[in-house]
């Protein structure tokens, strides 16, 4: 594809709240869609929904008001208005080909998410690694300020139990996903983009193509609207640079930039990490310094706080010391570095990271926290989308090599066919070379070199080289070879998540 979504025109009018009528969502238990219902419920809109099967989310959906099935089926569409789908709902979908039969309304996720913001002061955050985090960490901050923001997230905030929350009249914060072109729905006031690096080119083809489309948001806000880009990363800011132009910035847009590169407008400065926490210096553009202290790990982290800072206190006018204060409470976003617990000495964290880049990042990070407790780092790792797997197999397998051991999974296909050939050897292959190559391993053949430590430094690593396996022989070496101090991460965007527990539970009774 070309980066076109055939299906929807995102830059149409959108109707109002009032003109929704009765909502019905196909596949209401996922994250993004339990978020819309939420936000259609809180504004007062009837709502319905289904999904294939019963869980936890349909349950609390149902206590708070949405009448909600398992099972699809056309009769659960008879007597509505409006039905919300994601780009994963295809066309034979029996409840969609009967709305389009009926010539009912029919409405993208994204496009249902932007109604409910009407009237708000829209704050969205966009970027290929970070956007859930960020999302978090700015609802955070603006409520450290005092000022009650509504948002939906594409995962829950730890300390709040949910992934949408609205408040009347107050700044809107959403996660804004690129991977369908759904953004450009928003029109944000703020749009803050962490990041632009190649990801979901089974929809956009190329990385041109990936760059046009936030260009495309960054155009997006309206005028006299906010852009915050990160300086460190070299999509965002030639993005930035594009937007500023020759002779400042265009269309009444202003655009400020933040990290640790000199000349970022707001700077960061002396970062010292220490486990799972952070002190790091805000230098902004005024010259004015301001400590940012974080309880969750990773450079990543500071840099994701940071663009949160800047969008609330330049872009929603929040007072600077409660917005640090919002961002030293952060609690942690669900399934994002999200510990699981400890058993027999040993810690289990699960999270989301499916792209190339998410992935560096958090086994970067754990791998240092790991080794500075005299432990090792053992990852379970499920690839998410046979396309994805095939494109950045080898970004995978480097984002992968820090760790101590490492077990992948097969594909988690979620949307897409099988594809010939693509299979989780495809990152198991190259990642096996790099420990050779850094004389982890002897050979291929499981054996580890004399002495070899692994990943950053670890201690006395036993780790085999990477292995594909099932889940239940994953949870099985998993528990055999762990041992106390050594820190055990479930890794990807499919089920991989329901290992941690089961892990844990096995480990207690080891």
């Amino acid at each position: 594809m070309d980066g076109v979504n055939t299906r929807f025109d995102f830059a149409e009018p959108l109707p109002s709240i009032r003109a929704l009528g009765r909502v019905h969502l196909i596949a209401i238990g996922g994250a993004g869609m339990s978020a819309v219902a939420r936000l259609l419920l809180a504004r007062g809109v009837v709502v319905s929904g289904s999904d294939a099967k019963e869980s936890s989310v349909l349950e609390a959906l149902g206590a708070e008001g949405a009448d909600v099935h398992v099972g699809h089926d056309a009769r659960w569409v008879e007597d509505v208005d409006t039905v919300v789908i994601s780009s994963a709902i295809r066309e034979d979908n029996v409840e969609l080909m009967r709305a389009r039969e009926l010539g009912l309304r029919v409405l993208h996720r994204a496009q249902a998410l932007a109604v409910t913001m009407e009237g708000q002061r829209r704050l969205a955050v966009a970027g290929a690694n970070g956007k859930t985090t960020t999302t978090s960490m700015l609802t955070s901050a603006l409520e450290g300020a005092g000022l009650r923001p509504s948002f939906a997230s594409g995962g829950e905030l730890a300390d709040r139990g949910t992934n949408a929350v609205w408040h009347e009249g107050s700044p809107f914060v959403v996660e804004a996903d690129e991977s369908d072109g759904s953004f450009l729905t928003y029109r944000p006031d703020v749009a803050v983009i962490t990041n632009v690096q190649p990801d979901h080119l089974d929809f956009y083809g190329t990385f041109d193509r990936v760059c046009q489309a936030y260009a495309e948001f960054a155009a997006s806000t309206g005028e006299g609207g906010l852009i915050v880009a990160c300086a460190d990363d070299p999509g965002s800011a030639a993005l930035a640079d594009q937007v500023r132009g020759d002779s400042g910035e265009a269309a009444g847009r202003r655009v400020l930039t933040y990290g640790t590169a000199p000349g970022a407008d707001l700077r960061i400065e002396d970062i010292t990490l220490e486990g799972t926490t952070s002190r790091s210096v805000l230098v902004d553009r005024h010259g004015q310094s301001r400590v940012l202290t974080l309880r969750t790990p990773g450079q990543h982290n500071v840099l994701n706080a940071a663009a949160a800072y800047l969008a609330a206190v330049e872009g929603a006018g929040a007072d600077p010391d409660g917005t640090l204060a919002g961002l030293a409470g952060f609690g942690g976003a669900r399934r994002r570095f999200e510990v699981v617990g400890e058993a027999a000495g040993v810690t289990i964290v699960d999270d989301y990271a499916h792209n190339a880049g998410k992935v560096e990042a958090v086994v970067g990070t754990a791998a240092d926290i790991a080794h500075a407790q005299g432990g090792r780092l053992l990852v379970i790792f499920q690839p998410h989308l046979f396309s994805r797997t095939r494109d950045f197999a080898e970004g995978f397998a480097a984002g992968l090599a820090p760790a101590d051991r490492v077990i992948l999974l097969p594909i988690y296909g979620a949307r897409e066919d099988p594809i010939d050939g693509v299979t989780s050897e495809l990152i198991a292959a190259p990642l096996r070379e790099r420990w050779v190559a850094a004389g982890r391993l002897m050979s291929t053949d499981s054996s580890l070199s004399p002495g070899g430590t692994g990943g950053r430094g670890g201690t006395d690593s036993s780790s085999s080289e990477p292995t594909v396996v099932a889940a239940d022989q994953a949870v099985a070496l998993t528990v055999a070879e762990a041992r106390p101090g050594d820190l055990v991460m479930t890794i990807g965007a499919g089920d991989v998540t329901v290992l941690g527990p089961r892990i844990l539970q096995a480990l207690g009774h080891r």
